[in-house]
């Protein structure tokens, strides 16, 4: 078996960035519209009419300051409030192969590695663009990378499980190395018009290079002492789109298309999951929870994070332990705990500890235990 490290990672920031005082000033003329034009049904008692919003609620129900994002005048239009993503001819790159191949350059550099020295290439993201061809095997094509490629989506735990499906892969000597990329575009799947979420994502794309110890030169390695999955059925986290909608007329263009959420659930049910998770992953590999110096988790919600470093800790983290990066980022689904990671790595010493986290639909979880080289 072969010992495996992480000698890289990258991230890819779309150019826009949207505030939360713009995001509301959006929202809230698309509001007032609304309201205007069901004035008399609204009257009536036919339709509730819609609850304007504010930045002081945004910030305090989830941290988020800002997001950045692939297109922003397509949000912003109140009469849109989608993101406007031309469609590209098939003898174009798509926009996540386009996300993914500019995060992974970064991680490839940040790695001292080739196209050459990589065989096989995981997108795990939460929304694809398309069922198939495999993005995957498209980022691999625009790379020049030999050997396979495959997709898979866990939703926001997509990230620590990929790492974990390369980790066995290279234990097993099937690859020398593996590039493991999250582009997401949240904004696509997000409900603009919905006052309870609209504030939730961004977009971005990270990349993860896993290979193995003896062949890393890298200066930024971290050791993969172990990973550790889990996944509980819910529907407190859903989006039912897919190419089965044609075929249910009925259902076209419905709430549950989009993204949705049962929130206080998801709060209640998955802070506990998680910080159990962890805790046991730690013990299992004869490690305390005092012996981590940094937890890089899913930036889906400041509260959550709050609550999972405590649950952990047993008071509340320090700034540096459990660093957050989602009140510029938003949640930005599986890249998030990457992110986090990406930015907040350099500063640790060798032989430290960290734990990359990261949850969300499934309900999933996935926990990976790194020591700094």
């Amino acid at each position: 078996m072969h010992k495996v490290v992480i000698s890289g990672t990258g991230l890819y920031t779309p150019a826009n960035s949207i505030s939360n005082d713009e995001l509301v000033e959006s929202f809230n003329a698309y509001v007032q519209l609304f309201n205007a034009e069901h004035a008399e049904a609204i009257a009536r008692g036919e339709v509730e009419a819609l609850s304007e919003s504010s930045s002081a609620f945004i910030e305090k129900a989830s941290g988020i300051k800002s997001r950045f994002v692939i297109d922003k005048a397509g949000i912003l239009d109140p009469r849109r409030m989608t993101p406007r993503i031309p469609e590209r001819s098939n003898e174009e790159w798509g926009i996540l192969c386009e996300m993914s191949v500019a995060a992974a350059k970064q991680a490839l550099e940040r790695a001292g590695k080739t196209v050459a020295d990589i065989d096989g290439v995981i997108v795990a993201c939460s929304n694809l663009q398309r069922a198939y061809p495999a993005v995957a095997i498209e980022v691999q094509a625009a790379l020049g990378i030999q050997g396979w490629g495959y997709d898979m989506n866990v939703a926001c735990s997509s990230a620590t499980f990929g790492i974990q499906a390369a980790t066995n892969a290279i234990q097993t000597g099937q690859a020398r190395a593996i590039l493991m990329v999250n582009p997401e575009i949240c904004t696509g799947h997000l409900n603009f018009r919905d006052r309870d979420s609209h504030f939730i994502f961004g977009d971005a794309a990270t990349a993860v290079i896993i290979e193995r110890a003896e062949q890393a030169t890298s200066s930024y390695q971290f050791d993969v002492v172990g990973t550790k999955l889990i996944t509980q059925f819910s529907n407190n986290i859903r989006n039912n789109f897919g190419f089965l909608n044609r075929c249910a007329e009925e259902g076209i263009g419905a709430r549950d298309k989009l993204f949705v959420q049962e929130g206080r659930k998801v709060f209640k049910d998955v802070c506990p999951m998680v910080a159990e998770l962890i805790a046991a992953h730690l013990a299992e590999n004869q490690l305390n929870v005092g012996d981590v110096k940094r937890f890089w988790l899913h930036q889906a919600n400041l509260n959550m994070n709050l609550l999972i470093a405590r649950k952990l800790l047993g008071r509340d983290a320090e700034p540096s332990e459990a660093p957050v990066i989602l009140d510029s980022y938003a949640n930005t689904s599986s890249a998030g705990s990457v992110i986090a990671l990406h930015k907040h790595q350099d500063d640790l010493p060798s032989g430290a500890l960290g734990v990359l986290s990261s949850f969300g639909a499934g309900y999933s979880i996935g926990s990976v235990i790194l020591r700094k080289k």
